[in-house]
């Protein structure tokens, strides 16, 4: 197989116009290589409503020359509040506490929005409606269009996400197994005028995620509850508000006022994937959710893709084969984004303790421990927002 020496002049294409996918074009292209992007819809638009951009991540953007543009686009975080189902607070994380408060909450449309035009920019060629039907990884790579098109680039990028073709061709079949929890996603106005903080109202077997969107004109709304019965692994998949609002009946005044002012809502099953224990094979590697898929509880899908973006770039500038730049890349990456998976696996069950006194005394242990000793609650993230990985 042909291992170009320099990431210059490479030919390179990218599958999926994702906030990874988008990233690594335009780091790529930066650095001289011919980048091209295969995206499978008629336009790029946004999936989803709301994501969040901790510091790990906005040091990409900054890294890649669009800070401002972040902060433009985004609305910087001040706090995030954990609040018991009937309404009782139970502690303020202060994010002004962080050494970097470079934190987030931005409109997917508008991230997507600036990071392809960032990408175009650089001269990344943006193709729509290029659906890859497979992808073959002999001594050079080459991928089969839908429409019969076929490609022979230098390296494929795979970050086309949870359903990934270029994951199952590098590692074969992962399956992943049903958490027991779905979730609905809506958005809907700000009509209490909520401050730049999110909140968390816990409940059993359930939580409510809040938090506004550009400039608090919006707020974006995750609702998770547990249940036995299997919900599609798709984002697309629309309920009925009515559902929503029967199943967090019993919250708090804030939460009904959310739940009423809601027309339109999406539902999804929460899948746990297993990280791909290989994540490159011949001229072809892979990137955020293709090669390790994140449950929502950490809110570090989009930030881990940002971080693969920049390590997989930097990764290609070095010297040597091909095969020993990507597997540098993967020796990089893959502890940490293991343990920000198994982080947020571990973390849903926090929020939905059922049975009262054990959840009163877990909800006044954090209430102690944020009055008597904030830094320190505060302090138990620095492990993952304080990763640079420009570093």
């Amino acid at each position: 197989m042909k291992s170009p020496m320099s990431l210059k002049n490479m030919q390179i294409t990218v599958i999926g116009a994702g906030i990874g996918g988008l990233a690594v074009s335009q780091a790529l292209a930066l650095r001289g290589a011919h980048v091209r992007v295969l995206e499978q819809a008629d336009a790029i638009r946004e999936v989803g409503a709301g994501i969040q951009i901790s510091p790990n991540g906005a040091r990409v953007f900054e890294a890649l020359g669009l800070g401002e543009q972040l902060r433009d686009v985004g609305l910087q975080a001040q706090a995030v509040q954990l609040v018991d189902y009937k309404g009782a607070g139970v502690t303020r994380l202060d994010l002004s506490r962080l050494a970097n408060q470079d934190y987030y909450f931005v409109h997917r449309a508008d991230l997507i929005d600036l990071l392809a035009g960032a990408a175009r920019a650089a001269g990344v060629e943006i193709v729509l409606n290029a659906e890859v039907e497979a992808l073959h990884l002999d001594e050079t790579p080459m991928l089969r269009l839908k429409d019969g098109t076929e490609m022979k680039p230098d390296l494929v990028i795979g970050a086309d996400g949870l359903h990934s073709v270029a994951r199952q061709s590098i590692c074969g079949s992962l399956a992943p197994f049903f958490t027991g929890q779905t979730a609905w996603r809506a958005t809907l106005p700000n009509v209490s005028g909520r401050a730049p903080e999110a909140r968390v109202h816990m409940g059993p077997k359930r939580h409510v995620v809040s938090y506004p969107l550009r400039g608090g004109a919006l707020l974006n709304l995750v609702a998770v509850q547990e249940r036995d019965t299997w919900i599609e692994e798709s984002w697309s998949q629309e309920d009925s508000p009515d559902t929503l609002r029967a199943a967090f009946a019993d919250f708090c005044p804030e939460v009904q006022e959310m739940l009423a002012a809601v027309e339109r809502v999406h539902l999804w099953g929460l899948f746990r994937h297993p990280v791909a224990p290989e994540w490159h094979r011949g001229g072809a590697v892979l990137l955020g959710d293709a090669a390790h898929p994140m449950l929502p509880f950490l809110a570090q899908g989009a930030s881990m893709a940002l971080e693969d973006a920049w390590v997989l770039c930097d990764a290609l500038n070095l010297p040597g084969s091909l095969q020993t730049r990507l597997a540098a890349y993967q020796t990089r990456r893959r502890d940490r984004v293991v343990r920000v998976t198994d982080a947020a696996s571990g973390n849903a069950w926090k929020y939905h303790l059922s049975f009262p006194p054990l959840r009163w005394a877990a909800h006044q242990a954090i209430r102690i421990g944020g009055a008597l000793m904030p830094d320190r609650m505060m302090g138990q993230f620095n492990w993952l927002y304080e990763h640079d990985v420009r570093a």
